[in-house]
């Protein structure tokens, strides 16, 4: 550390010394002291310098300095500083699905609908982690959902199948009709620019199937297998990894054989997949172990904790919406809470020290829940902190969002981080359009450094807090995002003035890299915590809320047939540990996946699927009891809709259906009714949903009885479309209206 000190006045025979003293982080201390030397003189002021270090990370160290003249004598205040980085930042990437299993039937082949699980698997769960390996000197956290786990456990040690895997095995020529339509009208469900167009055969088969032309017993064993195949991780595409297991998987034999795939070959790719869902658990546990990162929790199926506890004290705050009937069970919180737990140590041989509330969903309310089974430290959005207290909190000034907060509800306290929004939001939403994947990271950094080491004022150690998920937003990266993700993880480590770590190290302190703890009896005390999660709902007042999953049509119809299926085990004096079965489709139900959903706020491009997999798990509840099912859960709560895309365009609709025009490619919608003028829109961007493909749609009609058809072009605008792609065709297409 350099020191310029200025005396006064000019003074032949001067001399100015810096005394100092030193606490190390291991409670040792020293002192000593270090004489100035002059430099120049300037007005009436002469100028000297000092040289004080090297220190060790985590120490403290004070100083004064004292100038001695013939005729005079000063000596300045003491002057502090902590030797460390500027910034510690806590990264986590958030890993989950929604329980796509029906329960009532599930030892039956395909009992998973759909094959996002296995296939985030072979991509994400066990690469995001092996990535971080790369990177000795990073330490971050990566948040497993148990109901993903339980997923993943699910395909290796019970069998369990997914349809789309049951037609991958199944002999292409052996397909029937209507097993041929879905492989055709499923198995190009990957992002086009990055998933499919970068492989010839697979560029070739999509080509095929939107100009209509028929497919060979050959062309759909090819298709069977790059669908899979341009969703394994870019290192198995390119070469062999081994394992945690010890294990050896790839696939780059298939992927250089590139056609004419056999049967055989198709059980020896998904045999690879095995070998990657094997060790997902194991690499996490190990890298947990071994102090690189830390595996956070959720309660165990992803519900909205605070309305589970009482759904009347919902924040909701857009113009048009209400409560729906009363849902108040702090019990279902309580055992969802207890569930992840128990499921972590038997995972991970270790009680969580931390959670991520799903959708960072929190209120002064559930605070106990976390902390009476042992959990140090939650996190959610800094908008909960902006509206939290009876004025809420600066959240804009960095010492202010930047620190941990100590809850407390009664005898229950625990820490809670806030994340930056703006920041995670960049690399779930906006890198991956950057043409240099440097560029991205060095922009991130550079955020960081503008945005918060360069204004902290505090000497008091301060933590950056960043979250978003760790999955979905991948397929819109180029190389599965594998060049950004080495780029930003090599700029963090790279970084003097930031240092990565762990939520619980941070708390906890290590003293191996220096790290003092931040216990929570430092920790200022945030009041009132606010009823909010990381998502303001779309149409609502400015604010974080819980709008997302209640207070519209849809969602308080669900949240109805929910509360009627719980007071029925209520009724019936069922307990969890007498009927685990039915609690468990009650707590799937619970989830907030499906009412994310509903209502106008959020749109998935598959609203009615997950419309039918809630009314599903709802109906599992009766027909395990043996009852009958209520006719409200075979009716739809979304409306009816018909989706046309170019690897399933239908040919008509219904007057009274709505025609959703849907690709994967972002761009514009010209549509006309018969011979009427022609409109043109944007395509809104939906999903990043269940497969984590961002899907763009427009939704026309429904239509006048005297409307006979419906034209329309679409026109690409995707940043790496060069015109000549197949999605870039300005072809007319027409629907009839019947």
């Amino acid at each position: 550390m350099t020191l310029l000190i200025g005396t006064w006045p000019i003074e032949l025979g001067q001399q100015v010394e810096v005394v100092y003293r030193v606490e190390q982080a291991d409670g040792t201390t020293r002192q000593g002291t270090v004489a100035a030397t002059w430099q120049y003189n300037a007005g009436v002021n002469s100028y000297w310098r000092a040289e004080l270090g090297p220190f060790d990370p985590g120490d403290r160290v004070s100083y004064l300095m004292e100038g001695h003249g013939p005729n005079s004598h000063g000596v300045s205040d003491v002057a502090s500083f902590r030797v460390g980085p500027k910034l510690y930042l806590a990264l986590l990437w958030h890993q989950h699905q929604p329980v796509y299993k029906e329960l009532a039937h599930p030892t039956q082949a395909g009992s998973y609908r759909y094959p996002w699980v296995r296939l985030h698997a072979i991509r994400d769960y066990y690469s995001m982690a092996a990535l971080v390996a790369e990177h000795p000197d990073l330490h971050l956290t990566i948040n497993l959902t148990p109901a993903l786990l339980w997923q993943i456990e699910d395909y290796v040690e019970r069998g369990a199948t997914d349809r789309a895997l049951d037609l991958t095995l199944k002999p292409a020529e052996t397909l029937t009709d209507g097993e041929r339509e879905f492989v055709l009208a499923n198995f190009f469900d990957a992002d086009w620019h990055n998933q499919i167009f970068p492989h010839p055969r697979y560029k070739e088969l999509f080509i095929q199937r939107r100009e209509g032309r028929p497919f060979t017993v050959q062309d759909l064993r090819d298709l069977q297998m790059w669908f899979n195949l341009a969703w394994f991780g870019q290192e198995f595409r390119k070469g062999e990894v081994t394992l945690v297991t010890n294990e050896v998987a790839s696939v780059n034999r298939f992927v250089q054989q590139g056609h004419h795939f056999s049967t055989a070959d198709m059980e020896a790719m998904v045999a690879e997949q095995y070998k990657i869902m094997r060790a997902v658990i194991p690499i996490h546990r190990q890298l947990q172990e071994q102090g690189q990162i830390e595996v956070s929790t959720t309660p165990f199926y992803h519900p909205i904790l605070p309305l589970l506890v009482d759904t009347d004290q919902a924040t909701i705050d857009r113009p048009g919406t209400t409560f729906p009937p009363r849902f108040a069970h702090p019990e279902d919180a309580e055992a969802q809470v207890q569930l992840a737990v128990e499921a972590y140590r038997r995972w991970f041989g270790r009680t969580p020290r931390g959670m991520w509330p799903a959708e960072g969903a929190v209120s002064q309310a559930v605070v106990p829940f976390f902390a009476r089974d042992g959990i140090h430290w939650i996190a959610t959005d800094r908008g909960v902190l902006a509206r939290s207290g009876r004025w809420g909190y600066d959240v804009d000034n960095p010492d202010v969002l930047c620190q941990p907060y100590r809850a407390e509800e009664g005898d229950a306290a625990l820490s809670v981080f806030f994340r930056d929004t703006q920041l995670s939001d960049a690399i779930g939403f906006h890198y991956h359009a950057y043409p240099d994947a440097q560029q991205a990271a060095r922009d991130f950094l550079g955020q960081i450094q503008e945005r918060f080491v360069r204004p902290l004022r505090s000497d008091e150690d301060r933590i950056l807090t960043v979250i978003l998920d760790g999955e979905n937003a991948w397929g819109a990266y180029r190389e599965d995002a594998r060049p950004f993700l080495h780029a930003l993880y090599t700029l963090l480590e790279q970084e003097t003035a930031i240092q990565t770590v762990t939520f619980a190290e941070y708390l906890e302190g290590n003293a191996r890299r220096n790290i003092p703890p931040h216990p929570p009896a430092q920790q200022t005390k945030v009041y009132d915590l606010f009823t909010g999660s990381w998502i303001d709902e779309n149409g609502s007042m400015p604010g974080v809320d819980l709008g997302t999953w209640i207070g519209e049509g849809e969602e308080n119809l669900a949240w109805q047939l929910l509360g009627e299926a719980r007071t029925l085990l209520d009724h019936l004096r069922a307990a969890p540990d007498v009927a685990p079965a039915l609690f468990t489709a009650l707590y799937i139900a619970e989830g907030s996946d499906w009412f994310w959903w509903f209502g106008e706020d959020q749109n998935s491009g598959n609203d009615p699927e997950f419309d039918d997999l809630f009314r599903t798990h709802l109906k599992s509840v009766y027909q395990m009891l043996g009852v009958s099912v209520p006719a409200d859960l075979n009716r739809h709560i979304v409306p009816h809709t018909v989706v046309w895309s170019f690897v399933d365009p239908v040919t008509q609709v219904s007057s009274g259906d709505r025609l959703v025009i849907r690709t994967n490619c972002p761009g514009t919608l010209t549509w006309w009714p018969d011979a009427l003028p022609a409109q043109t829109a944007e395509m809104v961007p939906v999903g990043g949903v269940m497969a984590g493909v961002c899907r763009y749609q427009h939704t026309l009609g429904p239509f006048p009885a005297d409307v006979q058809e419906v034209h329309f072009i679409f026109r690409c605008t995707h940043v790496d479309c060069d015109g000549q792609d197949i999605c870039c065709r300005p072809d007319k297409y027409t629907v009839q209206v019947v």
